[in-house]
């Protein structure tokens, strides 16, 4: 055989390979409340998510962060925040915050194993330094913003003293050439440009964060005025949100097929953490908020949906599963391995795909450092440590508004400890800590355990370096 010969049949063979590795596509929404989809709530118009939900499969029991940047650390790092310094908060605009650099990325990790991997949307793991954005950290494409949130037309971005200046960003450019269009659908314009450009031989990892259905309040009327027969304008406004967002979803798994690259695709959909009730989110029954430790704060919306991997479909999953264990998940999917033996996260390759059993008994709802509170799982048992967070009740709709209302579970004081059986009291209304003091015992015993690892949070103190206008008005690395 001649050399060149023998370099073609490996060439070749690398090809193939490559080519076998699943395309996958993980979109995940911010805010989105438990009872805020059409296949939970047939009051929501989302056609779309609807129809994957249900030919996938649905996940009834995948835990995030309270919080976005939280959250969105694990699914980046596999580790859980509390290890990281992330535990405390989302991530300020103007403060030296991070996800740390010493971890390797998901799509750093998949690109090793022969992925082009493309970002679009919101980053919210720090920026005060290029080695922290999104195209120093393992992509290869990346259009959206860094901050929390931002105005959906303008890209105008505040910071805690009200500092306004422009967050939107093409690779490492700011980028002004949208001529206002709504975030959901500007996303999807590119998401659709990626995927059309797409060489079909490599498989593709697209991670798209979405901005809705965050704050501010924004979407075109003709998505605020299919949900008339809602008189709280919040409300109204936030399911339109949904609804636009669900169309975003729909044209871009077009865009997939008429590629040709749904065949051989996993689909992931997640919430980035429970419903902000306080605004205009539904969580029912599930009790709390986002930013809370109740399971409205910390059970996420989500599924999967794939043509040809999945083993089983069109069924409730209520395997328990953790933000962190997307990582090793999706490395396992993509034929690779992972080799950190910190790493928080364990494949669910087993449960996702072949419809086996959960590889995980217990986790850390979270660990905070500002305050004394906590929350752990160990079967189906929680515990809580402190306060849950500011909004506890089993809020109904229509909300009164931003922040207005205050219901009767929200004025109560909490014992130090509480306990729950998750799985005979979903909704946590019975605690159980004075009737099982050994469990309490036992439950107290294991969180002391988990936090000995804890690492000190990062710092969040103002950069006064950061301001807009020492970058042309823009957001922009530089100052750390």
């Amino acid at each position: 055989m001649s050399f060149l010969r023998a370099v073609f049949i490996v060439f070749a063979f690398v090809i193939c390979e490559c080519a076998e590795k699943p395309h996958i596509v993980f979109i995940v929404a911010d805010d989105l409340g438990w009872n805020d989809v059409g296949f939970r709530n047939p009051q929501m118009i989302t056609p779309n998510l609807d129809r994957l939900a249900k030919a996938g499969v649905i996940l009834n029991s995948s835990y995030v962060q309270p919080l976005c940047s939280p959250s969105r650390s694990c699914f980046m790092s596999g580790y859980f925040p509390y290890h990281t310094g992330l535990q405390d908060s989302g991530i300020p605009i103007d403060a030296a915050k991070f996800l740390p650099a010493n971890l390797t990325t998901i799509p750093q990790k998949l690109k090793q194993l022969g992925y082009d991997a493309h970002m679009i949307g919101k980053w919210h793991l720090g920026f005060c330094n290029w080695k922290y954005t999104p195209t120093e950290r393992g992509f290869d494409s990346y259009l959206g913003y860094y901050s929390g949130d931002e105005e959906y037309y303008s890209h105008m971005a505040l910071n805690r003293n009200g500092t306004e200046g422009f967050d939107f960003h093409f690779n490492k450019t700011a980028f002004r050439d949208d001529n206002g269009i709504y975030s959901a659908n500007e996303f999807t314009n590119r998401a659709v440009q990626i995927i059309e450009g797409h060489n079909n031989s490599k498989p593709l990892y697209l991670y798209l964060p979405f901005q809705s259905v965050h704050i501010p309040l924004e979407v075109p009327a003709k998505y605020e005025n299919m949900y008339k027969n809602i008189e709280n304008q919040n409300r109204r406004i936030y399911c339109g949100m949904a609804t636009a967002l669900d169309e975003a979803v729909g044209n871009i798994t077009k865009a997939l097929e008429d590629k040709g690259l749904m065949d051989n695709l996993l689909v992931v959909f997640t919430t980035d953490n429970g419903g902000p009730t306080f605004v205009a989110a539904n969580n029912l029954p599930l009790r709390g908020a986002k930013n809370t430790l109740w399971e409205g704060g910390t059970k996420g919306t989500g599924f999967i949906y794939s043509k040809s991997l999945l083993k089983k479909t069109g069924y409730l999953n209520t395997g328990m599963m953790h933000a962190v264990d997307w990582y090793p998940t999706l490395v396992e999917l993509a034929g690779g391995e992972n080799t950190d033996p910190n790493m928080d996260g364990v494949s669910q390759y087993d449960m996702l795909i072949n419809g086996g059993p959960s590889k995980r008994n217990e986790f850390v709802y979270n660990i905070y450092d500002e305050r004394e509170a906590a929350a752990i799982r160990y079967g189906d048992l929680k515990l809580m440590q402190g306060s849950p967070g500011a909004h506890s009740g089993w809020a109904p709709l229509p909300h009164l508004g931003i922040d207005e209302g205050v219901y009767e579970a929200d004025k109560q004081t909490f014992p130090p400890f509480m306990l729950y059986n998750i799985t005979a009291d979903p909704t946590e209304h019975f605690d159980l800590s004075a009737k099982y003091p050994d469990l309490l015992e036992m439950m107290k015993k294991r969180l002391e355990n988990w936090k000995k690892s804890r690492v000190p949070p990062q710092d969040t103190t103002a950069v006064p370096a950061a301001n807009p206008k020492y970058f042309g008005g823009v957001w922009s690395p530089g100052w750390c």
